[in-house]
């Protein structure tokens, strides 16, 4: 009986290893096959639009801290908020703040906008933004690039942006 488990087990363990060999290409007489699957991210360059894609998290994060685009060029900035929490609990939002805007002082107005996106009234130091989302969501903006610069970027959620932020450099 022994001997029998001892085969048997010595049987599956060749089989087991011969069906996980090497990779096989398959092939036929010119022809060869390569799986070129694309994801949503990827998107095909247009030398007149920047096609910017920012993606926050439930860890108040976003993926990039710097973005780019040329002056004048016609930008679509997408978020998308790839977390779970609802937007009252872990909303995020874009706003591109103009030169020289103290961030922290903009926050703080921004913290008291809740019924405005978390963007005060008014405020005269913000070149664009984007609503404010939550988990699984996504959203997008269209706007015209700025003169030539480094500008801030933040998330106006409140306490967001102290970790949500970056530059957008305008070449």
């Amino acid at each position: 009986m022994k001997t029998i488990k001892n085969v048997l087990t010595m049987v599956f363990v060749a089989v087991f290893l011969l069906s996980c060999g090497g990779e096989k290409k398959k092939e036929k007489e010119g022809f060869s096959y390569e799986n070129k699957s694309t994801t949503k991210e990827e998107v095909k360059e247009d030398p007149n639009e920047a096609n910017i894609v920012l993606v926050g998290d439930d860890l108040m994060k976003f993926d990039k801290t710097e973005i780019k685009a040329k002056a004048g060029q016609k930008v679509k900035l997408t978020l998308r908020h790839k977390g779970k929490m609802d937007l009252n609990v872990m909303g995020h939002n874009v706003v591109i703040l103009k030169q020289g805007v103290d961030i922290a002082t903009f926050a703080g107005k921004a913290a008291i906008a809740r019924n405005n996106d978390y963007i005060p009234v008014d405020s005269q130091d913000i070149i664009v933004f984007t609503k404010t989302i939550g988990g699984g969501q996504t959203t997008s903006i269209e706007f015209e690039a700025p003169a030539e610069g480094t500008y801030d970027f933040i998330c106006s959620f409140p306490g967001h942006y102290a970790m949500m932020k970056g530059k957008f450099i305008v070449e």
